[in-house]
Order: structure tokens, then sequence, then C-alpha cells
């Protein structure tokens, strides 16, 4: 079950584009009943080593813009120490149902944003103006989700680059990928040594993912990218809406038992102080 994960996950970041981690942790989640917290640190681990075999095929083709990728990591970078140790913070402040929830609504804001993104047509303007050093500033926020849920990099990157910049199609994707691949990286690198992970299952993942990525790296160029990307995004709001319910259910049951248990204790030690007070008048 967990090699076939990696795979399908894999093939799916190679055939769309669409970041691993965005796909990796609501399924580890709800699949699999993995802790949010290490949901996170395995689905950055995994978008490392996927694209570590993506990034390579986007060199060659020559599709990272370089002077563009430093704008990107001179935000991201300090973006997803920032967010890794947001995550730490709650993770130890006991808050599972908000961090749950949390994730849900990151997944389902990125993913109605794609949504609705994939009706404007993916093309180069040529009238566009380059305004590659506004992604610094806008690439500490999405670092910052990296860190965080480990989302982000391949949805909002490409919607940045397309944005503000004037870059082919091709750029756009490449230049993405290997932004995706830094930042989970470091991101990784610091969800490793914050906290325990999973080793056997992200080795499992991984196994499945390099055929997964291979294979979707060969049919790349022959299945509908657009049209694959929006069904996925249409699953993954579906998901994203799961994990927002379940955490706020977690939520209020948590609340529910933090109100009422109280209320009879407090009531038995104002009977007893009473009836204290009625044997000792004096």
């Amino acid at each position: 079950m967990q090699y076939l994960l990696g795979f399908a996950i894999a093939l799916f970041i190679a055939l769309t584009g669409v970041g691993a981690g965005t796909v990796t942790v609501p399924v580890l989640i709800l699949f699999l009943g993995v802790a949010a917290p290490d949901a996170v640190g395995i689905g950055l681990m995994f978008a490392t080593a996927v694209k570590f075999i993506l990034v390579p095929a986007q060199i060659v083709r020559r599709n990272v813009v370089w002077r563009t990728l430093g704008f990107m990591l001179l935000g991201g970078v300090p973006g997803v120490i920032v967010g890794s140790l947001f995550l730490k913070h709650l993770v130890n402040a006991g808050s599972q149902s908000v961090l749950n929830a949390i994730l849900g609504l990151i997944l389902v804001t990125t993913a109605s944003w794609q949504i609705f993104f994939s009706f404007r047509p993916m093309k180069k303007n040529p009238n566009a103006r380059d305004r590659s050093h506004l992604l610094s500033w806008l690439m500490l926020p999405v670092g910052a989700e990296v860190g965080f849920s480990s989302a982000g990099a391949g949805a909002l990157g490409s919607a940045a680059l397309l944005s503000l910049t004037s870059l082919e199609p091709a750029q756009v994707v490449g230049t993405d990928i290997a932004f995706g691949f830094v930042v989970s990286l470091i991101g990784s690198g610091a969800h490793w040594f914050s906290r325990a992970s999973n080793p056997d299952l992200l080795v499992h993942l991984i196994e499945g993912g390099i055929a997964g990525a291979i294979l979707g790296t060969i049919l790349s160029t022959r299945i509908p990218r657009r049209q694959l990307r929006f069904a996925l995004w249409v699953w993954l709001l579906v998901l994203g809406g799961q994990l927002l319910f379940n955490g706020y259910e977690g939520w209020a049951f948590s609340h529910k038992q933090t109100v009422s248990q109280p209320q009879p204790l407090q009531g038995t030690r104002n009977y007893l102080e009473s009836s204290a007070g009625h044997r000792n008048p004096g």
C-alpha cells in the first residue's frame, strides 16, 4: 500500500507539476492515519527525493531560469525556516486538532485558487513587464507555508511566476520545480532534527516514488497536463475539506470535555466549603 501511494503521488507530480507535499500530507493523514506533524515532515522529505529526480531533467532541458530562481530563494529559504518553527510550536502546545484544521484550510484555499486559476491560459505574455524582484517578498509567506504544511511551493510558485515574469510555460514549470526542491530540502532538514519521523514509511514511499517519477517524466509530453491538474485539484479540495472538518470536530470534542468536566468538581468543592462553614461557625 505504501509503495503504491508513493508511486501514484510521484506519478501525479511528474505529470501535473503539483507539489509533492500538497498531495502527500492529506493522503498520509486521512488514509494511513499518520499524525499531522509527522505527515508534514515525511511530505517534505518525500518531495525532496522525488524532485531530486525531476530537477536534473529540467536543467538539461534548460527550463530553469537561475536569476529568477535566486529571487525566489531569497524569500523562500527564510520563510520555510519560520514555518517549520511555527509548526514545532503548535506541536509542543499539543494543538493537534488546530493543526489539522489549519492544514485543511490551507489545502482548501490553495485548491480553490488553483481551480479558479486553471481557467486562465498558461501561455507567455510578450507584453508582461518583468517584476522578478517582487518574488523575494512573495516567496517569504510561500516558504513559510511550505515549512508549516509541506504545501504551496508548486501551486503558488507557478502562479507567482506566471503573474510576475514573462517566462515560457516550460520555464515556469522547471524553475518552480527547482524552487520546490531547495525549500523542501531545507524544510525536511529542519523537521528531521526537530522531531522523530517514520523512516520506514518514508523509505517505502520513496521506493515507489522513484518508479512513479521516472514513468511520469516519460509520459509528461503525451498526457494533457491541464485537465489532469484540474481533476487533481478538485480531489484535493475534497480532502482539504475533510481535514478541516476533522480538525473542527476534534477541537469541538476537546472543548466540550474541558468545559463539562470542571463543573461538578467546582460544585462539589463549593458544597464542601459550605458544609465546613456550617460545622465550624466560629
